[in-house]
């Protein structure tokens, strides 16, 4: 019997196919078209035994044949086969072309991403990969008759199916359990790729998890914190925190890197950290995670829509807190702080086309600070080193390195243009930071400042065929969690305060993340509270003195 629709309009020729042999030509089509990465990978990590791997590529094709044929029922094959080519063929473009691998987090970060953050990924040749690979086979699809047998047939049928691939699938995995056991423990990320069932999968359960964290309130923390060590300066302490945007720790000057990527910060008497570590390696993740009081191996994204964070603490202390966002949003971290989107303002001295110069962020920095009354702290999320468009991320006086990479499209440049465009984000990320510190040190006679910039996550550019970010931590390579981290103490704040910096510069070389920042933070603003713990605080050995460090360490009941 053939499907409804079939019947109806214009004869012309359509060959008629039966609905297991159409899932099973769909199945092929799937691994043998948009899952060359999946198979690569594959390949490489069964390079000891060539048997494994020519079975490991039947259970998968059984497996795969499985699912598929489970949609198999009159007038949904179609809209499913369809469904999986589509999926699929977009997935398979961010596999092969980024080695970004589509998990719950980076369906997150789509989710949130902004239309002008969307608008770079959709080149020219996305658009013909798409209709190549997806468009194309799903109108042959639609183009073919579909013959299925009697209902209880066709259910005996594809049960029968379905249960053949289910045994030939555990049979292959029971036989030869030793290996692909061992492969599993070696290689965790070997089935991450694999299309379009594990971006589908992706998709479910992070609507699931969003439902239940639609009505999630959080709890309160660091009720108890209040300043100590107030009569130190009559001044207001400020401290402007720069939220960077996927900079990579590998193309700081600071930490060595060759090219001369931070020209103006080397001359600030800045503290630089170089073994920072991030919290992941997306922005939806580490922002959050960044400013959470939980450590990275024990945050969720659910902790932190549970859990106030550190500019709350902050709050309860009688700290003004403020957010300036030139990226894609706060995360939630700004909840109960005040906000202000500035894209939003579409500044044609800095925006284009729904984002913005980063240059916007300085622009607000003044009238904040005319504004300034009391211990105050101010955020700055970038914009940064945002790719794909690394060349719309800085101005035209920044193009140092040349020749830049001017495209969103990577196929379009070469790798040296890439990390060029790259380096010059970089370059123009110094100018930001290193303005906003002469800008506090201009206000020297009325606050006493201090920045920290740190870096949301790292990037790739073509290692080991990986770009962009967002790899799952546990395979996600260095350049994506290795991120700069750096602070700046005004010389009145050094005094006043006890911080002593050649104590501070000797420290910098241990190892520090985003473990730390919380906690840092909290110290710099002199805030105590049960919840700081001064073991994480880059600042607590370095204070002259020890009334702030026996306040806390009483707080949280350390001898």
């Amino acid at each position: 019997m053939n499907d409804s629709n079939d019947r109806a309009g214009p004869r012309f020729f359509r060959p008629e196919i039966g609905s297991i042999t159409l899932c099973l030509l769909t199945t092929a089509y799937l691994l043998a078209v948009t899952n060359q990465t999946f198979w690569s990978k594959a390949f490489g990590y069964f390079a000891a035994d060539r048997f494994g791997f020519s079975i490991f590529v039947i259970g998968i094709a059984a497996a795969s044949l499985g699912v598929v044929t489970f949609f198999s029922a009159k007038y949904i094959t179609k809209p499913f086969l369809i469904f999986f080519v589509i999926v699929a063929s977009a997935a398979s473009w961010f596999t092969d072309s980024f080695g970004v691998i589509v998990d719950k987090e980076m369906i997150r970060n789509a989710v949130v991403s902004t239309g002008a953050e969307a608008g770079h990924l959709i080149t020219g040749r996305f658009a013909w990969h798409i209709f190549l690979t997806g468009i194309v086979p799903s109108l042959l699809i639609l183009w073919v008759r579909i013959r299925h047998r009697p209902i209880l047939g066709k259910l005996a049928h594809n049960t029968a199916v379905i249960l053949a691939c289910t045994a030939v699938f555990a049979a292959i995995g029971i036989g030869d359990y030793r290996t692909f056991a061992g492969v599993g423990r070696a290689h965790k990320d070997i089935l991450d790729t694999l299309n379009p069932f594990v971006p589908i999968t992706s998709a479910v359960r992070f609507a699931i998890s969003s439902g239940q964290d639609a009505n999630i309130v959080a709890q309160p923390l660091g009720a108890d914190a209040h300043r100590v060590n107030t009569t130190a300066t009559t001044k207001p302490r400020v401290l402007i925190m720069v939220a960077g945007e996927t900079a990579r720790a590998q193309d700081f000057a600071l930490g060595g890197y060759t090219r001369d990527t931070n020209p103006e910060l080397a001359k600030q008497n800045v503290v630089y950290f170089p073994n920072t570590s991030s919290c992941g390696t997306a922005t939806a993740i580490s922002i959050p995670c960044l400013f959470s009081v939980y450590p990275r191996t024990a945050y969720t994204h659910r902790k932190g829509l549970e859990t106030e964070n550190v500019l709350d603490v902050l709050g309860h202390a009688n700290v003004s807190v403020s957010w300036l966002d030139n990226d894609t949003g706060s995360y939630h971290v700004t909840d109960r702080v005040p906000y202000e989107f500035l894209p939003d303002s579409a500044d044609p001295r800095f925006c284009k086309d729904g984002e913005c110069l980063d240059a916007i962020l300085l622009d607000k920095i003044d009238g904040w600070l005319d504004k300034v009354k009391g211990d105050s702290v101010l955020v700055l999320h970038q914009l940064g080193s945002h790719g794909p468009a690394y060349y719309a991320r800085y101005p035209e006086e920044f193009r140092r390195f040349q020749p830049d990479c001017r495209a969103n499209d990577f196929g379009s440049c070469s790798p040296e243009e890439i990390r060029n465009a790259y380096d010059n984000t970089v370059l123009y990320t110094d100018h930001i930071v290193s303005t906003v510190i002469d800008k506090l040190k201009k206000r020297s006679d009325t606050v006493a400042g201090s920045v920290v910039y740190v870096s949301d996550h790292g990037e790739s550019l073509g290692e080991n065929g990986l770009y962009l970010h967002g790899t799952p931590y546990v395979v996600a390579p260095i350049q994506q969690t290795h991120v700069p981290f750096l602070v700046w103490l005004s010389d009145d704040l050094q005094a006043s305060a006890g911080f002593d910096m050649a104590c501070l510069a000797s420290n910098a070389n241990k190892t520090t993340s985003h473990d730390n920042i919380f906690h840092s933070l909290l110290g710099l603003m002199d805030v105590s509270t049960k919840v700081y713990d001064p073991a994480l605080d880059v600042f607590s050995s370095c204070r002259k003195g020890d009334s702030h460090v026996a306040s806390v360490s009483s707080a949280v009941g350390v001898n």
